[in-house]
């Protein structure tokens, strides 16, 4: 575990051990092992403020780290989270691209605020992309139903239009934990941010097979 020591406002060596570095500088996004600049501890909300520099040559920029005690009385400080940065953009692939273009910039926007530290509203612009990403590929499959889709609320388009029963399991679990960041009382307490990012990764897979499959149906019928 290594091992720093920072001045109080008194000029009081303090001395404290942190569980790790960070190994991802958020500018360049490269792995490194960056160096200690400086560091400061914050006795008001207890966090540790460690000052890094990216030792990668093409970028050579400073980050700051925060870290929060292990304790109430412990020397130890844990990892929470980095400064800002520059943010990484999800990639999706052309199939989904075509289909909804308004889920991956409600998607990426959320993914922005979450690697902002902005937890507690990510999840419910996790949960509108979901809703954006359904309703566009119901729409896409049958353009005669576009209005009754758009009016109606998520769950009961998953219900009355969604066939395929892999996207129907996965898209209603992720609507459900998508609710839930929505909700003052969660019901799925042993579920997370990560979780629903899986679900919603699966809820693409299978649209996208599927849009394979129907692609190469068309592109090679039966002789």
């Amino acid at each position: 575990m290594p091992h720093l020591t920072t001045q109080n406002y008194d000029l009081v060596n303090q001395n404290f051990q942190i569980d790790e570095f960070p190994n991802e500088c958020p500018y360049c996004h490269r792995i490194i092992h960056p160096r200690i600049d400086r560091s400061a501890y914050n006795s008001q909300n207890e966090i540790l403020e460690v000052l890094f520099f990216c030792t990668h040559y093409r970028c050579n920029r400073f980050f700051l780290a925060f870290y929060t005690r292990e304790g109430q009385s412990s020397s130890n400080f844990n990892l929470k989270y980095l400064m800002f940065g520059n943010p990484i953009s999800q990639e999706f692939s052309d199939i989904i691209k075509q289909i909804s273009p308004s889920f991956i910039k409600i998607y990426n926007e959320s993914y922005f605020s979450e690697q902002h530290n902005l937890k507690e509203i990510c999840g419910a612009g996790y949960r509108k992309s979901i809703e954006f990403l359904i309703k566009d590929y119901l729409i896409k499959k049958d353009e005669t139903k576009s209005d009754e889709i758009k009016k109606k609320y998520l769950g009961n388009c998953i219900n009355d239009y969604v066939t395929n029963a892999n996207i129907k399991i996965v898209v209603s679990r992720a609507t459900w934990l998508g609710n839930d960041e929505t909700h003052y009382m969660r019901k799925w307490e042993d579920q997370d941010l990560t979780n629903l990012k899986d679900l919603i990764r699966l809820t693409i897979n299978w649209i996208e097979d599927e849009t394979l499959t129907e692609k190469y149906k068309i592109d090679m019928p039966e002789k």
